[in-house]
């Protein structure tokens, strides 16, 4: 089954979309699920969503900017090194949910193994271990540790996203990117 959740800085899931079969693609279960209606119907203000290249670029959606030298406009005064701070701050940002991913299955390892039961009841018990998650989270439960190998497994200077070498797709064309862009061009 793939899972796909939103989490905040503090680990706590957000939104949960756990109906979907292993095959689907990340970028269909978001298209087909309920917080992208929201944004796209700007019921959700101020607040973007951080993800990796399985997504689309969005005014909502932020991701990688894939290879600087193929989408920056030299006339747009945005530099490869603000592009660079831009992608960093991303990786940083998604480490927290890889580091929620890793939190909730140490905390739950039968998220781990087979659930050997109906698609319709592993569906209620990734839910359920989902909310008891964050009730952990709101009593300040010890975060049980992640694995060095989950850890590791984050690259975080890793700036491209290789099966995307399309222009269109990492477009800094994108109003929300190019604000972010322009931010990490000042930063020191």
């Amino acid at each position: 089954m793939n899972v796909q959740t939103i989490c905040d800085a503090n680990l706590k899931i957000q939104d949960i979309v756990a109906r979907w079969p292993g095959s689907s693609h990340d970028f269909t279960i978001f298209n087909n699920s309920a917080i992208r209606g929201k944004f796209k119907r700007d019921e959700i203000k101020n607040s973007i969503l951080v993800a990796d290249s399985g997504y689309a670029q969005r005014s909502y959606v932020m991701t990688l900017v894939g290879n600087p030298n193929t989408v920056i406009d030299p006339l747009s005064g945005i530099s490869a090194v603000s592009v660079d701070r831009y992608n960093e701050s991303l990786i940083r940002t998604r480490n927290t949910v890889e580091r929620s991913y890793g939190v909730w299955k140490r905390r739950f390892p039968i998220l781990v193994t087979s659930l050997n039961v109906k698609i319709s009841s592993s569906q209620s018990i990734i839910v359920a271990t989902a909310v008891l998650h964050n009730i952990a989270c709101n009593f300040g439960e010890i975060t049980p540790r992640v694995s060095t190998e989950i850890e590791s497994s984050i690259r975080i200077t890793d700036f491209r996203n290789p099966e995307d070498n399309r222009t269109s797709r990492n477009a800094i064309h994108h109003t929300n990117r190019k604000r972010f862009l322009r931010y990490f061009q000042n930063a020191v």
